[in-house]
């Protein structure tokens, strides 16, 4: 009665578009119109980076990337539709969107091997702080239980802040996250290995995908995959909900 009561008074309605749900979906924040509206990424893409444009020779994005680094895939284009969807879930103080976005992902992307872990990107403590809640361990969360995969959101810390990358370039994007990230000593299935002094994943076998809300250029989930690499891990993936439409490499 009270759900009811409060659906007569005060309507939900798409995040988006504002358009009314009825009450079988008033705890929705995207509406299926908006959901049409998200262009999938499809093939042919560069196998590694899953960048779909032509490639001639190695491809840009990716041939600087560690070799224990690859495939990243994305579910939707970060055209304007998409967009709004993000800002949602990271400026706009709405986790449950991950939910909505995470659900996209499941549709468009092949769920891990067996064996997996999902790795959220970490946010600097700061902008954790002010945020109140990291959009990318929100998005591994729902694409853990969808997928019945663990996620280990403690394995990477970020242990300097960024400036943020939207206004960056990409060789600045590369130098904004250099050395931001470091694998933590914690109960993922991390362990150290004293005879090299310093960490190792327990498994090196097992992959690790790492999640974020946006590809872009890469410069980040790189920086990441990194970290994961030196550590030991010679298995890493990644997923992201959008890709950025035209990455930018003047």
């Amino acid at each position: 009665m009270t759900s009811a009561l409060t659906q007569f008074l005060l309507p939900a309605e798409c995040l988006l578009c504002h358009a009314l749900f009825p009450f079988a979906k008033a705890d929705d924040l995207v509406c299926a119109v908006c959901r049409h509206r998200w262009r999938p990424v499809s093939p042919p893409w560069c196998d590694r980076c899953g960048q779909p444009e032509p490639h001639f020779g190695p491809c840009r994005l990716c041939h600087d990337w560690v070799p224990a680094f690859g495939p990243v895939r994305s579910a939707v284009w970060l055209d304007a539709p998409a967009r709004k969807a993000v800002h949602a879930l990271k400026y706009g103080g709405f986790p449950k969107m991950g939910r909505d976005l995470a659900g996209v992902m499941v549709r468009h992307l092949r769920a891990p091997p067996p064996g997996s872990a999902l790795v959220p990107i970490p946010l600097a403590p700061r902008r954790l702080a002010r945020r109140g809640y990291n959009q990318s361990e929100v998005l591994a969360r729902a694409l853990g239980t969808a997928w019945q995969i663990p996620v280990f959101s403690g394995l990477l810390a970020r242990v300097r802040e960024t400036a943020t990358q939207t206004t960056l370039t990409p060789a600045s994007r590369l130098a904004n996250v250099a050395g931001a990230f470091q694998v933590r000593i914690d109960d993922c299935g991390v362990r150290i290995d004293p005879r090299i002094n310093q960490s190792a994943i327990r498994n090196p076998q097992s992959p690790l995908v790492l999640v974020d809300d946006v590809f872009t250029t890469g410069a980040t989930i790189a920086a990441a995959a990194q970290a994961l690499a030196q550590a030991g891990c010679t298995h890493i993936a990644a997923v992201t909900f959008g890709r950025a439409v035209i990455p930018d490499f003047t």
